[in-house]
């Protein structure tokens, strides 16, 4: 529902998704978190029927739903919150990082918070996997979602793990805002978006060489945050325009019929699920039917790999440079704590692993650990509900 009587109603989760599925007439945001330390925090977004909310406020808004549903299931009033964050909301910008916490602060103290901690999501992972720990080790937890690849290098043990205070314990956290969405985006491009023009040329004109064709609508397309600019007027007309860019007929003509039928949210959807199915079993075929009939891209393991490897190489990078942050060589890293939607991705463990060839690997909860692990810190900082 919506928060005022004024405001547009909202769904959440599954809920959300079955929602924009069945053609409601609104907008379907993720990786919110994301928007956070961007340019877009303190703009409004267009949610359909002419309406406009601020991002902030949508963000504020799921905060509450959080909390409401919370108190529900608990039975109690809720004020006080540990809340997970990635490294870096930012890259290389400190102070556009610290307004990025602030915002989701103040957001979380406007919807009834008035206590709220925050702490790194790899570290909340170390904690969950420190109740499975015998002894003492020292951890490299890789947590990749869909927006960030956090990694930490931190001490765990049986004897931590009752401590309050576990700052002396934490050696090094790095992060890199490349995720699963890249892959996502990197993957549409090389594979899906081929067959509506990306990437061709279009005809000779007075016998100069052809050129590529503006990709702009295509990024904005394969991003996920900026699909639902391309639907607005002016960007339609602007389009209608370029039908002289195009050499074959067929791209363009599938390009505007995405466009026009809002159909850019679903060839994202579809581009990621070839993502997990290419990760789970080998080569697959993505069928686009909805657009044309019988329309279909086929998607082989090597060219998802080949689409991601720069930025597989990056996250590589990164979990080397925090070894390195903590004053460790990779030999001396215990074992690898695996969580995060993204670390699905066979190949990219195999790469991380690879790089710490002397480290046991151990595989987390791909989508609870982090929160498993606020909730052990939230009852050592808060003591039982």
């Amino acid at each position: 529902d919506g928060v005022h009587s004024h405001e547009p109603p909202r769904a959440f989760g599954r809920a959300a998704v079955a929602a924009y599925v069945d053609g409601i007439d609104g907008r379907l945001m993720r990786s919110m978190k994301s928007i956070l330390g961007s340019s877009l925090v303190d703009q409004t977004t267009d949610v359909g029927g002419g309406r406009g909310v601020k991002y902030l406020d949508i963000i504020g808004g799921y905060l509450r739903h959080l909390r409401s549903v919370a108190q529900t299931q608990s039975g109690q009033t809720i004020r006080r919150a540990v809340i997970g964050r990635p490294v870096f909301f930012v890259d290389d910008d400190p102070q556009r990082d610290r307004q990025a916490q602030a915002a989701l602060e103040s957001a979380a103290r406007r919807v009834g918070f008035d206590e709220v901690q925050f702490q790194y999501e790899p570290i909340a992972a170390a904690f969950d996997h420190e109740r499975s720990v015998q002894h003492e080790e020292t951890v490299l937890v890789a947590d990749i979602g869909g927006g960030t690849s956090d990694f930490s290098v931190v001490r765990v043990g049986p004897r931590r793990a009752a401590r309050l205070d576990r700052k002396s314990d934490i050696l090094a956290n790095h992060g890199v805002h490349i995720a699963g969405t890249d892959f996502d985006r990197r993957i549409e491009l090389a594979s899906v978006l081929r067959e509506f023009g990306f990437g061709a040329y279009g005809p000779s004109i007075n016998g100069a060489p052809p050129r590529e064709v503006p990709s702009a609508v295509y990024f904005d397309l394969a991003t996920w945050h900026l699909i639902n600019t391309v639907y607005s007027p002016q960007r339609v007309a602007e389009l209608r325009q370029m039908r002289g860019f195009y050499a074959e007929a067929g791209h363009y003509e599938r390009l505007m019929t995405v466009v026009t039928a809002r159909l850019g949210h679903e060839l994202a959807a579809r581009a990621e699920q070839a993502k997990i199915d290419v990760a789970e079993g080998g080569d697959t075929r993505i069928d686009l039917g909805h657009v044309e009939n019988r329309l279909g891209v086929s998607l082989t393991e090597q060219a998802a790999v080949d689409a991601i490897e720069d930025d597989i190489a990056r996250i590589v990078a990164a979990a080397r440079a925090t070894a390195a942050q903590a004053g460790l060589q990779p030999a001396q890293i215990d074992a690898l704590y695996f969580t995060g939607g993204s670390t699905g991705l066979r190949l990219l463990a195999q790469r991380i692993a690879a790089a710490f060839p002397a480290s046991r690997a151990v595989r987390g909860d791909r989508f609870a650990s982090v929160a498993s692990g606020l909730a052990l810190h939230a009852q050592r900082r808060f003591g039982p509900a």
